[in-house]
């Protein structure tokens, strides 16, 4: 019987650590242990990596300290446009929901999309409709707001800002005597995501988040696209992505980790770090995964600043981190 494992992450991009307060951090790290509490439980009384990376991207999409689910940021005509991936390692299953606004867990709507339906991808009112069919909870889209989100739209409008960097941009360009300030919350790129590998050898990926402050609408990033956001192979591994979604769509990083472990012969590790210090920095890409592999092994890299993330092997303590 193999020794199950979850990893999760709240996304890359994390407050900069000359800015973040004690107790924002206390409340980060108590989330994501909590949350790896829940779904190591699961994992502990023989559930499938299926239910358990459900279980706990729909609770991080539940945390309004995550952007995801209650606590998306809003787009540029502030609204909420949400979109999600899940994938299932034993049987290449997957379903994946674009710019949804009513559906209360996008994950629960990227599950139905897998196991309802003969499609792997919806988009807007009609994956609102096939998770309504489904039975799950439907919301008004204020249901998604909080006063931080609509605070930080404000803020951002307020200052023109045409695009989106992660925190350690700004740090990376501060230079000896500049005033610029690390950049806060408002300008990181928030998903969130799990993967797991359960005690029958089985593999699974999720991701989900509400995209980018003051977006522009219909923009759909790497979150719900399988083999950039989101992948899991019981041949290889589970990965969810996090950072600028353009780069990851490009690169196709999530497959990419996949890919050069079972054709190369990589080791996790080696095939993880290949992707997020080399191959996505050289087109501009910033962020993170996490992994796990076949054998149980854990990978957690990033190139920014910092990534909300940590995991849990059945039988022991998690582990949780921000910063390097």
């Amino acid at each position: 019987m193999t020794t199950a494992i979850i990893a999760i992450h709240g996304g890359a991009g994390a407050l900069s650590r000359d800015t973040i307060t004690p107790q924002q951090q206390a409340a980060y790290e108590t989330a994501l242990n909590d949350i790896l509490a829940q779904s190591g439980a699961l994992l502990d009384k023989g559930g499938s990596a299926l239910d358990a990376v459900t279980l706990a991207v729909r609770l991080l999409e539940d945390c309004p300290l995550f952007n995801a689910g209650h606590g998306s940021v809003f787009t540029s005509a502030a609204t909420h446009e949400m979109d999600a991936a899940i994938m299932d390692g034993a049987t290449l299953g997957c379903g994946s929901v674009a710019s949804i606004s009513t559906v209360r867990n996008p994950v629960l709507a990227a599950r139905a999309v897998m196991e309802t339906s003969d499609h792997v991808f919806f988009c807007g009112k009609p994956a609102e409709a096939l998770a309504a069919a489904a039975g799950l909870d439907m919301v008004e889209p204020d249901y998604f707001s909080t006063v931080l989100r609509r605070e930080q739209l404000d803020r951002v409008r307020a200052t023109g800002a045409a695009s989106f960097v992660l925190d350690h941009d700004a740090v990376a360009q501060v230079q000896p005597g500049n005033a610029v300030a690390p950049l806060d919350e408002d300008k990181k790129l928030g998903t969130v995501g799990a993967v797991a590998l359960d005690q029958a050898g089985n593999l699974a990926a999720a991701t989900s988040t509400g995209g980018m402050t003051n977006k522009q609408p219909g923009r759909v990033g790497d979150s719900p696209i399988i083999g950039a956001g989101c992948y899991a192979s019981n041949h290889s591994c589970a990965v969810s992505s996090t950072g600028t979604g353009e780069m990851f769509i490009r690169s196709v990083a999530a497959y990419d980790v996949a890919a050069q472990m079972q054709y190369a012969g990589r080791t996790l590790a080696q095939a993880a770090d290949n992707v997020v210090f080399d191959k996505l920095p050289a087109i501009g890409g910033v962020g993170g995964l996490i992994a796990i592999d076949a054998q149980g092994n854990v990978a957690l890299p990033f190139n920014s600043e910092g990534m909300y993330r940590g995991y849990l092997r059945v039988g022991q303590d998690p582990v949780v981190g921000i910063y390097r």
